[in-house]
């Protein structure tokens, strides 16, 4: 009996990352017969979409920290008594921090596609393009896995905290393929006009 109790909750994580992993690949291969266009739908603003999603990306980073601080509170890491609002605190930046992910992804699969290999007027590309954009389709899976550990009141106690680490670590992985590299590479974005 313990041991169908333990196959049926290791299902629910064992399912997320199969479903998670599924939703990254169709999301890279979007990215990949997707003809991008090169332009955003909006610039909020900025210059360029490159500028606007740097901004919004540095936002989203903020957020990330607010949610591993707030996670490590929570769960007693930190050794500081956890206040009635933290929770509430913590479900409000994750929402925003998702709601932000999404947008910037949605600017970064339209715009700019998956690069892979060479470009077509024949530049290689670079590394840390191909990296961002594989960590980028691999954030979409990763929000897919948390969100199930979220909701899921039957999966193991370890599901939560290693899908929020895997989706912290492969944000910051994203963030600082973009948006670090823009920032050191050009500076802070200006509005345009």
């Amino acid at each position: 009996m313990a041991h169908t109790a333990a196959q049926k909750s290791m299902a629910i994580p064992l399912t997320a990352f199969a479903l998670g992993a599924v939703v990254a690949l169709l999301v890279g291969v979007f990215g990949r017969v997707h003809d991008p266009t090169l332009e955003g739908t909006t610039t909020l603003g900025y210059s360029t979409v490159l500028a606007m999603k740097t901004v919004v990306a540095t936002v989203i980073g903020v957020l990330v920290v607010v949610q591993l601080v707030t996670a490590l509170w929570m769960y007693g890491r930190l050794g500081i008594r956890t206040p009635s609002w933290l929770g509430t605190a913590h479900r409000t930046t994750g929402a925003s921090a998702l709601v932000l992910t999404l947008f910037v992804a949605y600017h970064c699969l339209w715009s700019l596609g998956l690069e892979v290999g060479s470009l077509p007027d024949g530049e290689q590309v670079s590394t840390r393009t191909f990296v961002h954009g594989l960590s980028g389709c691999a954030v979409l899976g990763a929000v897919v896995v948390k969100i199930v550990a979220v909701r899921s009141r039957r999966a193991p106690g370890w599901f939560l905290p290693v899908a929020g680490g895997l989706l912290l670590s492969l944000l910051v992985l994203a963030i600082l393929t973009s948006a670090a590299w823009y920032l050191g590479v050009k500076g802070w974005p200006s509005l345009a006009g």
